[in-house]
């Protein structure tokens, strides 16, 4: 597989991406280069300067992956990507720490007016008594998102003595309490009490223009604006009228509306500090924005989620590297499950039993999806593509949560409507390396380490019939690595599970089908 890098990223992402593909790194392509050249690539990897337009998805018939260096994918066409089944990620906790301290460092900049006082002393002036600040300890911090960035402002906030109010309807009370953040239900409540407002939202059409004339009319004489977030959030024409009447004291921005700017009224006012987008330039941010986008382009490249694909089910919350353990296994089930049943329907029923219930599944319900329908379509799928696909084929997925488990820790049940009723089958991870075993299928209990090519056997259940079915393979050159056996009431009926090294061949399983006892024989393959 070939990667495609377009602007500057650090060398040990580089070095990694390079362990397993082959890369490339053109930067300053122009638009037409990069239509040109972007049809041979599996991945691509951009930072803000790369438009990844849907006309540039539209001719990357290869690509599968686009990795952005940083936040925000304002110049990545994710819908268009997502039609297509390409997995969009980005590196969301890589400038976190800068961000977080740039707002900081512009609050106290902006409250101590270092900015113009240095400016001043380097024009040969000593004007201590005209640039009076105020002291932050003691004051009211206002933070509009609780998020990664919100979270370390708050920590240092706190730590300077200030009182944090914030405002996220998505953090709960016991969180923020345990942060020693007030929690607030209405941005207005930020906007009247905060000394100091601080935006750490997204730019949506929601969030767009939230700090108007009027948000900025709720705001106190004496406070500050900092927005280190998203340019857009704020209406500048209103921000910059309210700072030249007096009715706010002061702002701090390091985004705007539209960038590159070099040119605005704002920047005429003693009262504002400014700082041409400079919240993830750190060269550790950068670093970090680099390696991150790398492994997850490899990670998509691989065939599984990266942790910060944005377009796809990725688990959240805690516990969530415990729940991407199971997606191989629920792929595998799903794909067992279709070779295991005639005409099979269109109802999945998915049953979570044990800690695993207690989890973000949405990644595990397309795992099982994925390895269900892999059969039957003729196009790769992935954990984008895979849910419009299902749909597309009228697949209903009901999901059901159960605590308890009575012999397994964790286990995973999947059911699948057919025309002679329904079939099932079911696996767990055991041991420190999580591996997958198959516990259940062809309506028996079982216990077998799947393997890529295996044969399933249900049979009666009379003395010989494991003896039969070794002489039967062994006739036929076929060397079996593992068996399992499932059975119901002695001398009624039971099955087996074999695990072999190669195919089993057709004639293989109708020359099976000839020997008394064996009532069916079934040869899977499971990717």
């Amino acid at each position: 597989m070939r990667v495609l890098i377009t602007e500057k990223l650090a060398e040990p992402g580089i070095e990694l991406l390079k362990e397993e593909f082959d890369v490339d790194v053109l930067l300053g392509l122009s638009p037409e280069e990069l239509l040109e050249k972007i049809g041979s690539y599996d991945g691509l990897i951009v930072r803000s300067g790369t438009k990844v337009t849907a006309e540039v998805i539209e001719v990357a018939q290869n690509l599968k992956a686009v990795g952005r260096a940083g936040i925000g994918v304002d110049n990545i066409d994710v819908e268009a990507a997502t039609k297509r089944g390409i997995i969009v990620a980005n590196a969301p906790e890589s400038n976190t720490v800068a961000a977080a301290e740039h707002t900081l460092g512009l609050m106290l900049a902006v409250a101590r007016r270092i900015p113009a006082a240095d400016a001043s002393l380097r024009a040969g002036e000593w004007k201590r008594s005209a640039f009076k600040g105020i002291e932050v300890a003691e004051k009211t911090l206002g933070l509009v998102g609780l998020g990664h960035v919100g979270s370390i402002v708050a920590r240092g906030a706190r730590g300077m003595g200030m009182r944090v109010l914030a405002y996220d309807p998505y953090v709960s009370e016991e969180r923020m309490r345990s942060m020693n953040v007030e929690r607030v239900e209405e941005v207005e409540d930020i906007l009247a009490e905060a000394d100091f407002v601080s935006l750490h939202v997204p730019r949506t059409p929601q969030t767009t223009g939230m700090i108007d004339e009027g948000a900025l009319a709720k705001m106190k004489p004496s406070a500050y604006l900092l927005n280190v977030a998203r340019g857009g959030l704020v209406d500048e024409t209103a921000l910059y009228n309210a700072l030249k009447e007096g009715e706010i004291s002061g702002a701090a921005l390091d985004v705007f509306a539209e960038e590159p700017v070099t040119d605005s009224p704002l920047f005429s006012l003693s009262n504002v500090v400014v700082t041409p987008h400079l919240g993830a330039s750190t060269a550790e941010a950068q670093d970090r924005a680099g390696i991150t986008a790398a492994e997850q382009v490899s990670i998509a490249l691989r065939g599984a989620v990266p942790v910060h694909a944005i377009n796809a089910p990725v688990p959240v919350g805690e516990g969530a590297e415990f729940v991407a353990q199971f997606s191989g296994l629920c792929e595998l089930l799903g794909n067992l499950l279709y070779q295991l049943t005639d005409r099979p329907g269109n109802h999945l029923k998915i049953e979570y039993r044990g800690d695993i219930s207690g989890y973000d599944t949405r990644l595990l319900d397309v795992s099982a999806q994925k390895g269900l329908l892999a059969p039957m379509v003729n196009e790769p799928l992935n954990f984008v593509n895979t849910p419009a696909l299902a749909r597309e084929r009228g697949f209903r997925v009901e999901t059901s949560r159960y605590s308890e488990s009575a012999d397994y820790t964790n286990l995973v049940v999947l059911r699948l409507e057919s025309a002679e009723g329904e079939s099932m089958a079911s696996g767990t991870l055991v041991g420190p390396r999580m591996k997958p075993r198959l516990v259940g299928a062809m309506g028996f209990d079982m216990d077998i380490e799947p393997e890529k090519h295996m044969l399933f056997i249900r049979n009666e259940d009379v003395p010989g019939m494991i003896g039969k079915l070794g002489t039967a393979l062994g006739e036929h050159g076929i060397n079996i690595g593992n068996m399992a056996v499932g059975r119901g009431e002695p001398g009624s009926r039971a099955a087996m599970a074999v695990t072999v090294d190669e195919p089993v061949p057709e004639s293989v399983i109708e020359a099976l089908l000839q020997i008394p006892g064996f009532k069916e024989a079934r040869a899977v393959t499971l990717s």
